[in-house]
């Protein structure tokens, strides 16, 4: 039996905005002004600025200062130092561990690992109670090689239990998850993670405790990427593992970015109301992400999208390699310009700009809903667009 138009309200009522009417609304505007944010009252995100109005406005009038033909983006600025992290730092902060041997010769990565509750700024003003690995949202990026000993001592701050599960190869006593080894961390309590890193590619790590949806969706995820050891192969296999292994020149002629696809659900209600790569809204779109068009670009991608079944990246302008999981040295997808990712799902993009003008080319997900929320941005070449003044 259908609801009456009553019931209907009552129930809108009791459940908020959903993350559609949160865009028709003006977005973040009721929760912008909670936090004080009182510029965003007149004025509502995802607005369109045609070259017309720009040329008429001041700067303090324009939601976005960028390519001529405007864009999608919030009013403000998110303070990054608050945060204790910045997504333009998060791009290339490989985090490479304390390097020593082992008594066989294996060399050995330490990392420390705390899981504490911090609020996070998500978007201008729309600030998040989010559950982190060493006080950011996407955690720290590990990076290693093919054969290194992983050694990972995990602190457990927070208000929850909590663990932290590594995708890869490594035995059940290490695998982060209820009944198996050390299991669920209590508040104040640690435990130890030690495996050997296998497979190469770009991997994913996130906390297992129950609810999963809840756990992961508060921000405890990250990325885990083993460069593949070019001892280990032959041929055209070895150049192709040294263009991937971060202590070989061929690779470190490559500029290497990773992005985390998330989304945050700020009412609770079980969707998404800001969509973002490395946690804040529109990161990447003033400025962009700034590259050169001789060099070659690889982007690890990852999905930490909860409650969304898939989540994309799509390229303006150009194509891309896609090497799925990261753990072939062919790609599994050539020349595409828009893939698709469930969660916990990643890969490895490969383009290059070589030939091309300066300019800002755009990339967002594919599901034009995530774009209007706030995953979308530009990667800015040789200078891209200038800056409106």
């Amino acid at each position: 039996m259908s609801s009456s138009p009553k019931n209907k309200k009552e129930d809108q009522n009791r459940r908020g905005l959903s993350r559609r009417e949160w865009l028709r609304t003006g977005g973040a505007l009721g929760l912008a002004g909670v936090a004080g944010i009182t510029s965003l009252a007149a004025r509502p995100i995802g607005r369109l600025v045609n070259a017309a109005e720009a040329a008429e406005a001041g700067p303090d009038d324009l939601p976005h200062q960028g390519p001529p033909t405007g864009a999608m983006h919030t009013v403000g600025t998110v303070d990054h130092a608050r945060n204790g992290f910045d997504p333009m730092d998060i791009l290339s902060d490989f985090d490479y561990g304390t390097v020593s041997r082992l008594p066989s010769g294996q060399r050995l990565r330490e990392y420390e690992f705390v899981a504490e509750d911090r609020e996070i700024e998500i978007a201008p003003g729309v600030f998040f109670p989010a559950w982190t690995y060493n006080g950011r949202v996407p955690g720290p990026t590990i990076r290693c090689v093919e054969g290194d000993r992983i050694r990972v001592r995990f602190v457990n701050a927070g208000s929850h239990p909590h663990t932290i599960h590594f995708h890869g190869i490594h035995q059940a006593a290490m695998d982060g998850v209820p009944g198996a080894g050390p299991g669920l961390i209590e508040t104040g309590g640690a435990t130890v993670y030690e495996f050997d890193a296998a497979p190469f590619g770009c991997h994913f790590y996130h906390c297992h405790a129950v609810p999963l949806k809840r756990h992961i969706h508060k921000g405890l995820y990250g990325a885990f990427i083993i460069d593949p050891d070019p001892e280990l192969y032959q041929g055209a296999e070895r150049e192709a593992a040294k263009r991937r292994n971060h202590e070989y020149p061929e690779c470190q002629a490559i500029n290497e970015m990773v992005m985390v696809m998330n989304g945050f659900d700020t009412n609770f209600d079980g969707d998404n109301e800001v969509y973002a790569a490395n946690t804040v809204a529109f990161a990447y779109s003033n400025p962009g992400i700034p590259i050169e068009s001789s060099v070659r670009q690889r982007l690890y991608l990852i999905n930490a999208t909860e409650f969304d079944p898939l989540n994309s990246f799509h390229l303006h302008g150009n194509f891309y390699d896609y090497y799925d999981h990261g753990t072939t040295f062919e790609p599994t997808l050539k020349r595409v310009d828009t893939i698709m990712q469930c969660q916990g799902q990643r890969g490895i993009l490969e383009f290059s700009y070589e030939g091309f003008n300066p300019g800002s080319f755009m990339f967002h997900a594919h599901q034009s809903e995530f774009a209007e929320l706030g995953w979308m941005g530009f990667f800015d070449v040789d200078g891209g667009f200038p800056q409106l003044a």
